[in-house]
């Protein structure tokens, strides 16, 4: 039986690291998450059969069979219900789950009796606290994400802050020294508490921005979690597990900090670039509307169109409509392009998944870093949606809390044509410098509504 577990875990840990390769690549990212879902079942049913071969049937087994078929359910309807728009907040509540479930290992842990040495006490605690912190963090990271929770920055979020921090230091001393006259289950409790509050605190200051960084360093803190619990238990899948998704979330973190020319201090300390005042906010900028007939009018003339795509796509739910425009260009012999900006949309690669359920070919989708110095070969560029990711301040204005970050330039194209439904800012809060290009005309309208009245447009054209 041992034989076969361990042959069993290492065949899921395989699948795990195929898994995690297969997702670096658009055209097999789908069998990556099917050949690492499959590792898991494995490894969870062959940790059923060892806990509970040879013995009749118990009521733990059939609890934890009735957890797994109530979660499978659930997490299916869940999933199949949400709207592309939703899909980080959904990221956000399952990973909520997974620190939850790693910090209710730890108290049940405390309850069974006093692990055997002070080191187990630490890993236990280590997990606890770092679970703990990713559930409710994960969950305020929920209520950002769905507009439910504005962003708070004061002075005493940062103080009380900082003593959680100092406090998951002091106490398991204390404990361990025996100066802290409390049981283990009584410490065990306060801990979680206060991380329970720490997650919560972590994550108000920091800006809507920077969400798809949060969402990706929470991931991290959950897997971590995973592992130290792994380690706890001598359960090695639970370890691989957790080091993969730690390692893969901290990795992640840095590539977008990176691609926003952000610190993860910066980020975590909910601060921007730049002194906070934009001087392009105060310069007065003449729009240039456009109509629907004019923008079809260039594109059919066009031999070159790049899309640009942000939130507002998602949220006007127009991926289908932005892929028959492509469609229809192609049939006219004009290449099109989907140029992406890694933090585009509210999670890692958001605009990806969005562009491939409206059936987009990998092959059309380009990295920003890839075609930004031939930007100048592309006659049309229609952003649609996205603002902050194409704000020349960023490039241009030292007090902009954008600049530095890296962005597409769409400015460089012969014209560019913006959809937007109203002069509303980016999630930044930024006044976007594109606006007042001489080469840049304005397209109010949703998205959904532009994109329709291009296609009929371009249909007779």
């Amino acid at each position: 039986m041992i034989a076969l577990v361990n042959i069993s875990y290492l065949i899921a840990m395989l699948s795990f690291i195929l898994g995690l390769k297969f997702l670096s690549s658009p055209s097999k990212a789908k069998h990556g998450n099917i050949l690492a879902g499959t590792g898991m079942v494995l490894a969870v049913i062959v940790t059923l059969i060892s806990q509970f071969f040879g013995f009749s049937v118990s009521i733990n087994l059939l609890l934890i069979l009735l957890a797994i078929v109530t979660g499978t359910i659930v997490g299916k309807r869940m999933s199949d219900r949400v709207e592309m728009t939703a899909m980080p907040q959904l990221v956000s509540l399952f990973n909520a789950m997974g620190g939850g479930c790693a910090m209710l290992l730890g108290i049940m842990e405390a309850r069974l009796g006093t692990p055997p040495s002070s080191a187990s006490l630490i890993l236990l605690w280590s997990g606890l606290i770092i679970g703990a912190a990713s559930f409710s963090g994960s969950v305020i990271a929920y209520r950002k994400l769905a507009g439910k929770q504005k962003d708070k920055r004061t002075r005493m979020i940062m103080y009380v802050s900082r003593i959680l921090l100092v406090s998951f230091l002091v106490i398991p001393g204390l404990y361990l020294t025996n100066l802290l006259p409390l049981g283990l289950v009584s410490v065990t409790l306060i801990l979680s508490s206060l991380a329970l509050v720490y997650g919560i605190l972590f994550v108000l200051p920091i800006g809507g921005a920077d969400m798809p960084v949060v969402i990706s360093l929470l991931n991290s803190l959950t897997g971590i979690a995973t592992a130290l619990a792994g380690i706890l238990y001598n359960n090695t899948i639970m370890i691989a597990g957790g080091i993969f998704v730690g390692a893969a979330g901290i990795l992640l973190t840095l590539l977008m900090c990176n691609a926003m020319n952000r610190s993860i201090f910066a980020v975590i300390g909910g601060k921007f670039n730049g002194s906070g005042v934009s001087s392009g906010d105060e310069e007065e900028i003449e729009i240039k509307a456009t109509s629907i007939g004019e923008t079809a009018t260039k594109l059919a003339f066009a031999q070159k169109v790049a899309i640009v795509p942000g939130y507002g796509l998602a949220v006007a739910q127009a991926q289908h409509l932005c892929s028959q425009l492509q469609a229809i260009l192609e049939e006219k012999d004009t290449e099109v392009h989907y140029i992406i900006h890694p933090v585009a949309g509210r999670m890692p690669g958001h605009m990806n998944v969005l562009l491939a359920e409206a059936d987009v070919h990998y092959d059309k989708l380009k990295e920003m870093d890839l075609v930004n110095d031939e930007m100048n070969e592309y006659d049309v560029t229609i952003v649609i949606g996205a603002n902050d990711v194409v704000n020349p301040a960023a490039e241009q204005d030292e007090n902009s809390p954008i600049y530095g970050m890296p962005i597409i330039k769409a400015y460089n194209s012969r014209e560019v044509v913006v959809i937007k439904r109203g002069m509303s800012k980016g999630y930044a809060g930024v006044e976007n410098r594109l606006f007042g290009y001489d080469n840049c005309q304005l397209l109010f309208s949703d998205a959904k509504v532009a994109l329709s009245g291009l296609i009929n447009e371009l249909k007779v054209l």
